[in-house]
């Protein structure tokens, strides 16, 4: 079965690497995490209705690094 998220960042970083035009590529990881990591959290989130601890089961992660990302992620801590 085809995973259309890991095929969507494939195509990306392919077409990053060849946009480089000879540039070296620097903080890959950073890049990636930071353009997957926030509209993640903003779905989680919206789908578990603004409850963080329902967000953070489903996350996988515990509330208190959710807690952290959404600081980080400068995203709306109140529910």
């Amino acid at each position: 079965m085809s995973n259309d998220l890991a095929d969507c960042v494939r195509r990306s970083l392919n077409r990053y690497f060849r946009d480089l035009d000879g540039e070296t590529p620097h903080a890959i990881y950073d890049m990636v995490i930071g353009c997957v990591e926030k509209p993640m959290l903003e779905v989680v989130l919206k789908q578990a209705r603004g409850n963080q601890t329902v967000a953070a089961e489903m996350l996988g992660i515990s509330r208190s690094t959710l807690r952290r990302k959404l600081a980080q992620y400068q995203l709306d801590q109140s529910s």
